[in-house]
């Protein structure tokens, strides 16, 4: 990611502009798979992660993507960078959500943020928006696949999908959040290290570093604590405290949470939020005086760097690697 110094130079700014205006027509091929050298290098290239057909499925239709102008602005060489698939079929945007749920678990696993049977990842149903989808209870982050993941309503009730117990505190957490936040189709929460050291402060991240950037006004702190989230009053106390626009909130003496409007988005940001709580936590150990960033300076920095689709993008060379080890395995449907 580019810093606000480097980001106002006027030949950067002037490719920024040239790459944020620049947009596909109705010529410009579709992302598809690439399964071979292409003969002509004008066409898009795009990543596995932007087509939701596999090497298995070549005939299954490819999401159109969308670009990206933020992201455009720092992948240059003339060739446009996807965004976020767009997928018109409810079904087909469900089986890809599912698919990077999986990937989302396996990227944690990896990262360490396992700590027993806790932690929970949700996605909301794009065939019926009121219901969402949930990990298994007691099944480790780094086995599941596409196929483990719980349908639950409303209620808490399984309705679909693999049906085996899911944990209780997840529904009330998530249940509360899909149903305050209509913008957010994903939620993350696990008991992660650092996340968990950073929250006895009950404080936000300070804006010291440029990632630390993300989090400029999209974090909050809930500062209470209740116990394991039994109760509909502890989820909704919750979800007030992450609040009507932000993306983390960090849960006093229990860890953090993040929200997206895909899962990847959402993944990423409690992965980066984790390692930002573990900087932040060096910096206070050495006892100097912090440099804060300026409003101004971290709010550029934000704009940049912290919409959807980039962060969307950030989360994929993750998700791909999870692909590349489970040789495709976390992608078993239904």
């Amino acid at each position: 990611m580019l810093s606000p110094a480097t980001l106002r130079t006027a030949p950067l700014r002037r490719l920024i502009t040239k790459h944020a205006t620049r947009t596909l027509t109705t010529t410009t091929p579709k992302p598809r798979l690439i399964t071979a050298p292409q003969k002509t290098p004008s066409k898009l290239t795009v990543p596995r992660s932007a087509s939701f057909a596999t090497s298995a499925e070549a005939t299954a239709p490819t999401p159109e993507a969308e670009v990206n102008t933020n992201f455009a602005a720092v992948a240059t060489g003339g060739i446009l960078y996807p965004g976020i698939p767009k997928i018109e079929d409810p079904y087909q945007k469900r089986q890809w959500q599912l698919e990077h749920m999986a990937g989302a678990f396996r990227v944690f696993s990896r990262m360490g943020f396992t700590e027993g049977a806790a932690g929970h990842i949700s996605v909301r149903d794009p065939v019926d928006p009121t219901t969402f989808w949930i990990n298994p209870m007691g099944v480790h982050f780094g086995m599941l696949k596409a196929s483990d993941m719980v349908h639950i309503n409303e209620d808490g009730q399984v309705i679909g999908g693999n049906r085996v117990a899911v944990n209780a505190a997840g529904f009330m957490i998530h249940s509360a959040i899909h149903k305050a936040r209509p913008d957010v189709d994903a939620a993350c929460h696990a008991h992660s290290k650092f996340g968990k050291a950073w929250s006895t402060f009950g404080k936000p991240l300070d804006i010291i570093n440029q990632d630390a950037c993300i989090f400029w006004n999209n974090q909050s702190v809930y500062s209470s604590f209740g116990g394991v989230v039994f109760e509909d009053e502890e989820g909704a106390r919750i979800a007030e405290a992450l609040g009507p626009k932000n993306r983390a909130v960090i849960l006093q003496n229990h860890g953090l949470l993040t929200a997206g409007g895909t899962v990847d988005e959402a993944a990423y940001l409690f992965s980066l939020m984790e390692r930002t709580c573990e900087v932040q936590l060096l910096v206070e150990s050495s006892g100097l005086p912090k440099q804060i960033i300026g409003d101004e300076e971290a709010q550029y920095t934000y704009k940049y760097n912290a919409d959807p689709e980039s962060l969307y993008t950030e989360f994929q060379p993750d998700f791909e690697y999870e692909v590349w080890q489970s040789k495709g395995e976390l992608k078993s449907g239904f």
